[in-house]
């Protein structure tokens, strides 16, 4: 699988406590460049320590600052469980149609983290390895 640095929300970002993902992408910096259907693809690349759950939510908006307008399109739940494991890739979510111009991963954590760290991005390919 090829990764995209544009199509990038995190990578192995420390995920502590509930946070949007580093990066936005934007849908319309290099014009209409999204080839068809994509999927959202999640990654712990450090073992969670202390969370008990996190959320890991693709949301849409049309300003870059997500101060307004904000819609989640789709979301995946992790358990304790799933956050310790740094083998596979853990989910691939069909991106819906309707995303506005600019899209970032929200993590809604549950524990009180004490290590931890995730990739989150869109490709065009699942390798659930």
């Amino acid at each position: 699988m090829l990764l995209d640095q544009n199509l990038m929300f995190s990578d192995a970002q420390t995920i502590s406590a509930t946070a949007a993902s580093t990066n936005v992408v934007d849908l319309t910096a290099a014009g209409n460049a999204v080839p068809g259907r994509l999927v959202l693809i999640g990654h712990v690349d450090t073992a969670f320590a202390g969370a008990t759950q996190i959320v890991a939510a693709l949301q849409t908006s049309d300003k870059s600052d997500f101060s307004s307008g904000v819609v989640t399109l789709a979301s995946a739940t992790l358990n304790a469980t799933q956050l310790a494991d740094t083998e596979k890739n853990l989910f691939a979510l069909a991106v819906p149609a309707g995303m506005k111009r600019y899209l970032r991963v929200y993590y809604t954590v549950t524990g009180t983290v004490t290590a931890g760290a995730m990739s989150c991005f869109m490709a065009d390919i699942v390798d659930m390895r």
